[in-house]
């Protein structure tokens, strides 16, 4: 649906829309477009490895409808909860620029409760590219509600690829048999999730999917890890991948006959349909995991004479070093357009001098004899209130500003509702570091980061000379390999309270994660949008108004 009206009507178009669609386009003289939302939320029976669990469902649906938008689109996404559980949804690689009240983290809204709604509002400023979504509190993303995101380029901005035949989602990542709220309850008690039961690919198991494809033709493949413990290697038997893009950054076009996506992470890969008409196997494989746990779809030529007869692609199992090369062959298209005009190598991040550096060491601890996770020895715990919220109101005694430190402290860890502090337009040094002999994958909401670096071994000031200050990837999540170190650069031009997290769910649940506090002395509107007016209050904010309507 199109149509245009004053922007004074849109209010009472957006009211009435919930009772018209759950799915509609606006477009408003003047404005970018308005993309309509209704979802609701509710628990179903689902049996993605043969097993009947408790689903998060969308509309019904698992995994969670699509969410097709356009560089700038407005976003109103209107979620009516009926669990028995409070709820809440991020975006993962959406940025809320000036606006980390719809971020959808516990540390920025108030969740919504069993029987409530909240409407999300929000805009795909500045953005392209493939990210996701999915429930953020409790341990819901072990049970679904996660679903695609897709940001197509402004018709005017040129792609530096032809148009595909077809663009496909893949959301890939383990998968476990036990109830969300079991795995939850195994945390609690002090104990570790076991290994995963398996691998989903769209909320399905074993050739669960099918890819269609016409002989000849280039399709695009989304592929996002949306597991909770394992990094995914995919594969396409008999075909090449040609690496497109990735969490919003159009790469330098290299090929791949196998690539590693870490938790949390999103690529766009181009295949072409070129080999003999037959059915294949699109493989997806853990990393870094023994045993090896695997699982297929179908790439179906429609003029298909049956299974393919080559085997199936083995693909890396263990192998860092390989890992490492793969991710350092990640490069930036220097030249191509992003969601502007101008070409992504026109921001030169490399001359910009650093302000300040920050280094943060994941760990394992024991606390009170249950098993937890910190940052820099501090294992976070939620306050009784969001922090976005209480920051809002002043109210005292929710956490300390400055209360998570930029370096590690080596001492023994502790529990505390950690704050970086940090200021608008300083140009970061981040170093994440990892003496652990697992992978880390980390997130920060509301940013997109350059990766200059990422090595074995303890980071020094000397690693720096091995920067790639050029045309490295930028990108909102990053691994970090075992006993190695990977360094970012990022511009804090985004106000707000963010999330900075470990995307392996567990060990986010248990504390690797902390907020960063992006502060403007300016207190305008120009810098940071105002509490919205329908903002959820909860804990000690009850009973407070956000702003007349």
């Amino acid at each position: 649906m199109e149509t245009s009206v004053s922007s004074f009507s849109l209010l009472c178009i957006f009211i009435a829309s919930f009772t018209i669609s759950s799915n509609f386009i606006l477009q408003v003289s003047g404005e970018n477009p308005y993309r309509f939302f209704t979802w609701v939320i509710t628990y179903g029976d689902i049996y993605p490895l043969g097993v009947k669990q408790q689903g998060i469902l969308i509309n019904g649906q698992f995994p969670g409808p699509q969410i097709e938008a356009v560089t700038n689109d407005n976003l109103i996404i209107n979620v009516f909860n009926n669990l028995t559980d409070p709820f809440l949804i991020t975006w993962d690689g959406l940025q809320q620029r000036r606006s980390s009240w719809q971020d959808g983290v516990y540390g920025t809204n108030c969740p919504i409760p069993p029987g409530g709604n909240f409407t999300y509002i929000m805009q795909t400023k500045d953005q392209i590219g493939s990210y996701f979504y999915f429930p953020s509190l409790a341990f819901h993303k072990a049970a679904g509600g996660f679903g695609g995101i897709r940001v197509l380029s402004r018709p005017m901005i040129p792609v530096p690829f032809p148009p595909p035949a077809g663009d496909f989602t893949i959301l890939a990542g383990d998968w476990f048999k036990a109830n969300h709220t079991d795995l939850q309850a195994m945390l609690d008690s002090g104990r570790d999730l076991p290994f995963p039961d398996g691998l989903l690919i769209n909320g399905q198991g074993q050739n669960g999917n099918t890819f269609t494809v016409d002989q000849g033709k280039t399709y695009r493949f989304r592929i996002s890890n949306v597991g909770i413990s394992t990094s995914v290697n995919i594969r396409f038997q008999g075909h090449s991948m040609l690496l497109v893009e990735v969490e919003g950054s159009h790469t330098v076009q290299n090929t791949y006959s196998s690539l590693d996506v870490h938790l949390g992470q999103s690529y766009s890969v181009l295949v072409t349909a070129d080999q003999p008409p037959q059915d294949y196997q699109i493989v997806i494989s853990t990393r870094f995991t023994t045993p090896v746990l695997k699982t297929t779809a179908i790439l179906h030529y429609s003029n298909s004479a049956g299974p393919a007869a080559i085997p199936a692609p083995d693909g890396p199992t263990i192998e860092i070093d390989w890992s490492l090369n793969q991710a350092r062959s990640i490069r930036w298209n220097l030249t191509a357009s992003g969601p502007r005009p101008n070409p992504q190598g026109s921001y030169h991040y490399g001359l910009v001098n650093t302000t300040r550096t920050i280094q943060l060491a994941n760990s394992q601890a024991t606390i009170n004899g249950k098993l937890r996770y910190a940052v820099n020895s501090i294992s976070f715990i939620p306050a009784d209130t969001p922090l976005k919220i209480a920051d809002f109101y002043n109210i005292p005694g929710v956490f300390t500003i400055g209360s998570m430190p930029d370096n590690p402290t080596n001492g023994p860890a502790y529990l505390q509702t950690s704050v970086m502090a940090a200021n608008m337009r300083e140009y970061v040094e981040i170093i994440f570091e990892n003496s652990e002999n697992v992978v880390q994958s980390w997130h920060i909401d509301g940013y997109s980061f350059f990766v200059v670096g990422m090595d074995g071994g303890q980071w020094t000031p000397e690693s720096r000379q091995g920067y790639n200050l050029r045309d490295t990837v930028a990108r909102c999540t990053v691994q970090v390999y075992p006993q190695s170190w990977t360094a970012i650069y990022m511009a804090l031009d985004n106000v707000g309270m963010w999330n900075v997290r470990s995307e392996n769910w567990a060990r986010q649940y248990l504390g690797q994660q902390f907020y960063l506090r992006v502060y403007s002395p300016a207190n305008s509107w120009r810098d940071e949008n105002p509490i919205p007016r329908n903002a959820l209050l909860c804990g000690r904010a009850s009973g407070r108004r956000t702003r007349p309507l």
